[in-house]
């Protein structure tokens, strides 16, 4: 419980994670001078801990210790306590993250560091018990432990923590190694290897979605028309869709599967992964034609518009796991997933003769369907999957309906209602793809709202500069190198999909702004910060594409595309310097940059424009966006010319789109490849062709 006589510094800040601890008895610190100043003047080591809102362990140890006024009282005496957001402050936490992976081989939140005054880390770890338990130090033996070390053998430690500095910094050069060939084939082979061809996924159990190998996936099979890289990624987002992992009643997708039939998740919502598997299912969609995939792709949209949507527009952060227990009378405590979860009496009560039919369709027992549940937190309660297909589309949607409106009277888990940009961006691209390929005008008018929130209020016009997090009416904390790649290839996304030549613009324009503050000149790539904070104790380049995709990957993407679009030299140079620099990770470790394998496809293909000539509304026009959103088509760019305003903007970039008019008054498709253009049509059969 919080205490109400205890609040600190974090307070008054913004972060819903940091303010989750404003009442510990621990004195926590926001990171910032102040902190530093005070381990500098009294000579004390830094206690780092990061972590965020929707955080199962943090949760956990924040309950065991940092309430705990014994421990609390340890860390004031002993340390300077600094709360993180990751989320918030990447930067920050990938330079620990770093330091942790390599002293102790894994890593994780809640992290735990500790840091000299010259925040150089001299230990870390994860989540340390408020005893000893699970092989891991009890928190309190070692607070003193460290304590009584840094009094003991302060020098030590202090060259220790600078050595560590030195390794890390090095480490980070060495990303931009030799020069090597990439082998595609290669690290196709080994998503092959580890499938998992029952029940779809990639490795064991715990099951984490990572959307960014469907994306190298169905990229390697534009390419190579290798059908088995279609039917990995298909099979593993239809066993998704069926599992638990997947909120069957209210749309949305957990964070992961402890077991490996994605069936008992961790129930925490994320929205940068809501908007990646909703861009995998339409793609899924593009290339299959299977309803399936576009139906949920719809019920991601459903799930994000109602419960992740400010109200004017921005797309909110996550929802946690935990979450209150209701049905047990006078319970307080948090039980995970207790929002998602049924007892079978619930369900038969609401339902109705629809009952029986629900139960069997998603996998009902009457004492609760979850046999491994070794902390007891489903006891006689069903979590819902698709045992079987679904023979009633109606009456089923019907019952989910009755379900949802129900679930709505339960306690809601814990909000993270920041907005962050580039998480925005990813959701932004998905919506607008979705918009494009389902035809749908209401997915448009949500993405516009979202773009215009992010444009209102985290972008700087002026200055070509973006803000990483708006919350509680404050913008703050200046953008990082994801913040523009991911957002600028939402408004591409959004250009193709509105024909609206003012998102491309802007992209344009923070595409440069990114060159600009993130790129490495001297050996290539992108830093993931500006270096514009004097604490940070060096900048990295970050090149893991795992639940997010990283900023790199992404960069080198947007900057390919835009090349194209411009014809600027420096956004080509850019992007062939990174990957040139990068090209020895995607030699040796392709599996662990899928994101940046798929821009090294397109790197080599030969890029395509569709330029439909016309106005706007006309059938005809419509007739063939329609038809070119039917195809997988990852290399092409459409554009839609349909008024002098928008083919005079356009031809700053592209000269030749001057020379390309309608003809005979009807809306003209041209397909242009490799710098030359094929015959004009307007007829949608002949444009379909020209597309295959």
């Amino acid at each position: 419980m919080l205490n109400p006589s205890h609040t600190n510094r974090l307070a008054q800040e913004k972060s819903p994670y940091l303010l989750q601890h404003a009442h510990n008895p621990v004195d926590w610190y926001p990171w910032g001078e102040e902190a530093f100043a005070k381990a500098r003047a009294e000579n004390k080591p830094i206690f780092l801990s990061i972590g965020y809102s929707t955080c199962h362990w943090c949760h956990v140890m924040e309950r065991e210790s940092f309430e705990n006024d014994a421990i609390a009282e340890l860390l004031n005496r002993d340390f300077v306590p600094v709360k993180v957001d990751r989320e918030e402050r990447p930067d920050i936490d990938r330079i620990y993250m770093a330091f942790v992976q390599a002293t102790t081989g894994s890593g994780g939140w809640p992290m735990s560091v500790f840091l000299t005054p010259a925040l150089q880390p001299f230990f870390g770890g994860t989540y340390f018990p408020p005893d000893s338990r699970y092989g891991r130090p009890g928190f309190p033996q070692l607070l003193e432990y460290l304590a009584r070390k840094w009094n003991t053998e302060r020098s030590k430690i202090t060259e220790a923590g600078s050595q560590t500095i030195g390794e890390l910094q090095q480490l980070a050069a060495a990303e931009s190694g030799e020069t090597k060939d990439v082998d595609l084939d290669r690290t196709f082979a080994y998503f092959q290897r580890v499938f998992d061809s029952k029940l779809g996924g990639f490795g064991r159990a715990p099951k984490f979605p990572r959307p960014v190998v469907h994306n190298f996936l169905l990229r390697y099979f534009a390419a190579t028309g290798n059908q088995e890289a279609v039917e990995m990624v298909t099979k593993t987002l239809t066993e998704m869709s069926k599992g638990g992992i997947n909120d069957q009643v209210g749309g949305g997708f957990h964070r992961y599967s402890v077991d490996e039939r994605w069936f008992v998740s961790h129930f925490e919502k994320m929205l940068y992964d809501q908007a990646q598997l909703a861009s995998s299912f339409i793609e899924a969609y593009q290339i299959t034609g299977d309803a399936a995939h576009a139906d949920a792709a719809r019920s991601i949209f459903e799930y994000v518009a109602r419960d992740l949507t400010h109200p004017k527009g921005g797309f909110y952060s996550a929802e946690d796991a935990d979450s209150v227990v209701d049905d047990e009378p006078g319970a307080a405590h948090k039980g995970e997933g207790a929002f998602y979860i049924w007892r079978d009496s619930e369900l038969r009560e609401l339902l109705g003769e629809a009952a029986g039919e629900f139960r069997l369709t998603y996998g009902v027992r009457a004492n609760g369907n979850v046999d491994d549940d070794p902390h007891n937190e489903f006891t006689g309660k069903n979590i819902l999957y698709l045992s079987r297909a679904i023979e009633n589309p109606a009456a089923m949607a019907a019952a989910r309906a009755i379900l949802l409106k129900a679930r709505e009277g339960r306690t809601r888990p814990h909000l993270d209602d920041k907005v962050l940009t580039s998480w925005n961006g990813l959701m932004i691209s998905a919506f607008a793809q979705g918009a494009r390929v389902l035809g749908d005008p209401h997915l448009l008018k949500i993405v516009t709202r979202a773009a215009h929130f992010v444009l209102r209020h985290l972008y700087q016009p002026a200055e070509g500069r973006l803000r990483r997090r708006f919350r509680d009416g404050e913008s703050a904390i200046n953008g990082f190198l994801d913040d523009y790649a991911f957002f600028i290839q939402g408004l591409l996304d959004l250009f193709e999909a509105s024909h609206d030549t003012y998102y491309f613009q802007v992209a344009v324009q923070l595409a440069g702004s990114m060159i600009e503050l993130f790129e490495d000149k001297e050996r290539g790539g992108f830093y993931s910060t500006s270096g514009d904070d004097p604490n940070l104790v060096m900048r990295m380049k970050d090149d893991y594409d795992g639940a997010e995709p990283s900023g790199n990957s992404y960069a080198i993407q947007v900057l390919l595309k835009l090349a194209h679009l411009t014809g600027r030299g420096d956004f080509r140079i850019a992007a062939e310097r990174a990957l040139r620099a990068f090209s020895g990770k995607l030699a040796d470790q392709g599996p662990a940059l899928p994101q940046m394998l798929s821009a090294w496809i397109a790197s080599q293909q030969s890029p395509r424009q569709i330029v439909l000539v016309g106005t706007e509304h006309d059938p005809a026009m419509e007739a063939m966006l329609k038809s070119i959103a039917q195809h997988f088509l990852p290399f092409s760019t459409t554009l839609a010319i349909h008024s002098e305003a928008a083919r005079t903007t356009l031809s700053v970039y592209m000269p030749a789109l001057a020379a390309m008019v309608a003809v005979d008054g009807k809306t003209t498709a041209y397909v242009c490849e490799n710098f030359a253009c094929q015959l004009p049509v307007t007829e949608v059969e002949a444009l379909a062709k020209l597309l295959h």
